[in-house]
């Protein structure tokens, strides 16, 4: 499975981005998907996943309220809609894909595929 995430760019505090990451060379809709977010200096962190057919999400805390993963498996494409902006949301965003399980895990160890990462830079 390749991913190729996009979206990212420079976004005031209070704004809104929506990431994409497509997915080559696998089944997609048999996929757990997943966001996670590097910043500098600090180990990688769990956003959002979302089940295969897209019915369930799961979300880490500091998204809820302002994330929203979803998927479109006809495009092979999942989506991260973020609202609300924070600079603390300042990092490299990468998608994942578990196509070990049908969990929806936020271990980065769960994930057996990732993206290269698009840069989300929040100013204040």
């Amino acid at each position: 499975v390749q991913l190729q995430a996009s979206g990212g760019g420079l976004v005031q505090a209070g704004g809104s981005l929506r990431l994409s990451c497509a997915a080559s060379g696998g089944t997609f809709n048999n996929v757990v998907m997943g966001w996670f977010r590097q910043a500098p200096g600090k180990e990688r962190e769990f956003v959002a996943a979302i089940s295969r057919s897209g019915g369930s999400a799961y979300y880490a805390d500091s998204a809820k309220g302002r994330f929203t993963i979803s998927r479109d498996n006809a495009k092979n494409t999942v989506y991260l809609q973020m609202n609300s902006l924070k600079p603390e949301d300042t990092a490299v965003y990468y998608c994942a894909a578990n196509t070990l399980n049908t969990l929806l895990s936020k271990a980065v160890v769960a994930y057996n595929y990732w993206g290269q990462g698009t840069l989300v830079t929040v100013s204040s």
